[in-house]
């Protein structure tokens, strides 16, 4: 048997990965491919329910001009302003959609996407009493937010103040950007 040396040795192996993380790289670009217009496609239908959910009637994309980087989109009918934000919590970013009035008051918020910690952070977004009650306390609301341990009006779900904190300011920079539509 003849004896391979050091460098044909790592060239074959080399080689030998290579060609194995060409071909995954393939079929996952493939996956990709296929999924990125069904994901798409759920993400503009999660869209719309929470425009639908914030703002009767829902609205249509305008221009806007936002100071504090949280604001994503806007959509505006003749009843008031759907803000689509994406404030830092606890865990990563929470995507969400406020409703504001013409007159500057928080008509609804609806939880888009989230990586909270569950059963603390991800209330917020819970379809149960709690999750509820923590998003219906900012109807009505107007003015700069806080929560209650910092000297404000929302209470903090227990346990998760980070992302009490973040939903706050995601509803002050929604609020923000209304004001500053006029």
């Amino acid at each position: 048997m003849k004896k391979q040396s050091n460098v044909a040795y790592i060239l074959r192996i080399s080689l030998t990965l290579l060609v194995i993380t060409a071909v995954v790289a393939a079929l996952l670009a493939g996956v990709n491919y296929i999924t990125a217009p069904i994901i798409a496609a759920a993400n503009e239908e999660k869209t719309q329910e929470a425009i639908n959910a914030v703002l009767p009637g829902g609205g249509e994309p305008v221009a806007f001009n936002d100071a504090t980087g949280l604001v994503t989109n806007v959509y505006a009918s003749q009843t008031g302003y759907a803000v689509q934000v994406t404030p830092s919590g606890f865990d990563g970013e929470i995507t969400m959609m406020v409703g504001v009035d013409t007159e500057g008051k928080v008509l609804g918020i609806s939880i888009i996407s989230h990586t909270e910690t569950a059963g603390l952070g991800a209330v917020a977004a819970a379809d149960n009493a709690k999750g509820q009650a923590f998003r219906e306390q900012f109807i009505g609301m107007s003015g700069e937010l806080a929560v209650s341990k910092d000297g404000g009006e929302v209470d903090a779900i227990t346990g998760a103040t980070i992302t009490s904190r973040a939903v706050t300011e995601g509803v002050n920079a929604a609020l923000a950007c209304v004001a500053n539509m006029g």
